[in-house]
């Protein structure tokens, strides 16, 4: 869909308000409604993060401060690594017998690290036709402006390189850690091979991001499992009510993506589960909801923005 007339062009002068020229400001009034499989109302998707958590990272590594034991700090943090850990072994197979049970293939952020050190879990993915993005290295390591150009480069070919090896064929998207980037990191995403990025929160339905033309397909932090029930200490049903709410509203106004992001170690807890079964039970049933993977929902918007 061509761009309006009076938006510049990406890169060369930055809309009133922004902070950045990577896209122009677009109002929600301008957003165009995606056209999805079959006059689906509404794209639904669900993303799995599976990554791996260093027992002890290395010193210039850069966690996500809000991240670790609630008892304290310790070197090595057993506690924050064995969560995590918890996640890859036990949460993520509830979490996946959930998703079954309700016929949603979900879409897994997998990291490099997690990639080569768990395959049975891997293998256990691809059974269910599971879709792959890359996701880092370690979910200890996130990208920022303090790596250099050729550092940010091979991290982003490393991770295209395991989890291509993992998944049987390249990605072509990328959920960063943490949803970190640097300034550059769109384009050179764009550089490495990759066609669609999930890392951007503002807003509902997808455009393009950079000078490359890579997609952005929505995050909607606002509702994942970990910024709501781990970050905010808001309660599982809260929770579920939100995710809920914020469905209602984008099925009605047609034409949004909508992505659930869940991290096992945290919703795939005994305490947590039936809560993710409440959310889909109060979803899915309605007419009009395409249950997708982020390939499929990429390859149906690439030509609509």
């Amino acid at each position: 869909m061509a761009e309006p007339s009076n938006v510049p062009p990406v890169g060369e002068i930055r809309a009133p308000g922004m902070d950045h020229a990577l896209y122009p400001f677009r109002k929600l009034a301008d957003a165009p409604r995606m056209e999805w499989r079959m006059g689906a109302r509404i794209a639904f998707t669900v993303t799995l993060m599976v990554d791996y958590w260093e027992l002890q990272p290395p010193a210039d590594a850069s966690p996500d401060p809000r991240m670790g034991s609630p008892l304290g700090k310790f070197d090595p943090d057993w506690l924050t690594w064995s969560q995590r850990e918890y996640g890859n072994r036990v949460g993520i197979y509830r979490v996946l017998d959930m998703l079954d049970r309700f016929g949603v293939i979900p879409t897994v952020a997998l990291g490099s690290a997690a990639a080569k050190r768990y395959p049975e879990l891997v293998y256990d993915l691809k059974q269910r036709y599971a879709g792959f993005m890359a996701h880092g290295t370690h979910a200890t390591r996130r990208i920022t402006n303090a790596m250099d150009d050729m550092d940010e480069m091979i991290m982003l070919a490393e991770c295209m390189d395991a989890i291509g090896a993992a998944a049987g064929e390249p990605p072509i998207g990328w959920c960063g850690q943490d949803y970190a980037q640097s300034e550059r990191t769109p384009d050179m995403l764009a550089q490495a091979g990759f066609k669609y990025v999930t890392d951007w929160s503002n807003d509902d339905r997808p455009y393009r991001i950079g000078s490359e033309g890579l997609i952005s397909l929505p995050a909607q932090s606002e509702w994942s499992d970990i910024e709501c029930m781990w970050h905010r200490n808001v309660l599982p049903q809260t929770w579920a009510d939100g995710v809920v709410e914020a469905f209602d509203v984008l099925y009605a106004e047609g034409g949004a993506c909508f992505n659930l992001t869940l991290n096992p170690w945290l919703t795939g807890q005994a305490h947590r589960i039936r809560y993710l079964g409440d959310i889909l039970a109060r979803t899915l049933g309605r007419k009009g909801v395409w249950k997708a993977r982020m390939d499929e929902v990429f390859y149906t918007v690439e030509g609509q923005v």
